[in-house]
């Protein structure tokens, strides 16, 4: 099977999507499957506003449409919400091809927060683009209830997974910082909510991974916390393996791949109990929900490291990607069954009028 993803969130961008997409496309190919990507690279871009590390492509129906039709792929998956994902989303439906779709940010709570829309407009946009898919595809049972609840339809889980030899244990070292340490690492933005945890009366220290717009305004409110910026590779797992307790105090992310990297790494969570949390730690031990945040971080000191690794284990890519793969197929067969097989094999021809290779060289996809 080959699976064109339409993606606004690709290299250099450093966040949950990208690496998400990343992994599915290395363990597609033990399951006999190839993924392709449609990302920003080849078109202008332009800043996103309030977040100039992430740029958005100047991609128009016409060119996306051509390059969907030039690409031999049994199936395409929309990632993202932007200009890429629209482009496609229009493809597909001027084609009457079935595709999938994946809801992997809040942003109306993200947008609310920094600007005077409410969320119920930014949702009801939302529930627009991915209502026209064969199937949306969410990381909880938790975020699919509220989006139910919300009107989305044809909602799928697709869990994640975390490589378990990169974020080891074993990659532990000494750090020359008061003890203990407490970590985080991630995006530095508003609805992130790092003042609930940078506040907290904690001993020993803090330290801050990442980078966004909110750095400079936080290093200068807590001069006390360690800002270190970005870190990849094994520099990145050797501080999650170093630190004593990872606190994430977001209370809009919809997963939260960093807590896998953690848990991996045998770093103890600590949470508020929302959405992402509940899901992800649960009631395994492998961390503390809490709305007294520091009450939760002094907890989680106390959890042993190889029970929080015990818990990454059951979190692996192979079967986030035997989840992807599966729903792809369930959406098309349903699909064939709402609209009739024949719907999507009818010619079609792309913005530009040629036939479509996408067309011409559809094979059968098997669940």
């Amino acid at each position: 099977m080959r699976i064109l993803v339409a993606t606004d969130a690709f290299r250099p961008q450093v966040n949950g999507v990208v690496r998400s997409l990343e992994s599915l496309a290395k363990s597609a190919p033990a399951f006999g499957s190839e993924i392709d990507f449609l990302s920003p690279q080849g078109f202008p871009t332009i800043p996103l506003p309030t977040y100039g590390e992430i740029r958005l492509a100047l991609a128009g129906q016409k060119a996306v449409g051509r390059r969907l039709a030039e690409r031999p792929v049994d199936h395409i998956h929309i990632a993202t919400e932007g200009p890429v994902g629209l482009a496609a989303r229009r493809f597909c439906l001027n084609q009457g091809l079935p595709f999938t779709t994946s809801y992997h940010t809040r942003f109306p709570e993200y947008i609310a927060a920094r600007t005077p829309i409410p969320e119920r407009l930014t949702y009801a946009l939302l529930r627009r683009f991915h209502n026209a898919s064969a199937g949306t595809m969410v990381s909880t049972p938790s975020l699919a209830r509220e989006l139910a609840g919300r009107g989305f339809e044809r909602l799928m889980q697709w869990s994640r997974g975390v490589d378990h030899v990169a974020f080891n244990p074993s990659k532990r070292v000494a750090w020359d910082l008061p003890k203990p340490i407490f970590l985080y690492a991630g995006r530095l933005a508003p609805e992130k909510n790092l003042d609930a945890f940078l506040k907290l009366d904690l001993p020993g220290s803090k330290v801050v991974v990442g980078d966004g717009p909110s750095r400079r305004s936080l290093s200068k409110a807590y001069p006390q916390a360690h800002f270190l910026g970005v870190r990849k590779g094994d520099d990145l797992c050797s501080l999650y393996a170093s630190a004593d307790v990872f606190v994430f105090p977001s209370r809009t992310d919809t997963f939260g791949m960093v807590l896998l990297e953690a848990l991996a790494s045998g770093l103890p969570v600590a949470a508020f109990p929302v959405l992402g949390p509940l899901d992800v730690i649960g009631d395994s031990g492998a961390g503390v929900l809490d709305e007294d945040l520091r009450a939760a971080c002094l907890q989680a000191l106390d959890i042993p490291r190889d029970r929080a690794r015990a818990h990454a284990e059951t979190y692996t890519w192979a079967n986030a990607t035997r989840q992807f793969l599966g729903n792809i197929a369930t959406a098309k067969t349903a699909h064939a069954a709402r609209h009739g097989s024949g719907t999507a094999a009818k010619p079609a021809a792309d913005a530009s009028g040629k036939k479509s290779e996408f067309l011409r060289q559809r094979q059968p996809i098997e669940p």
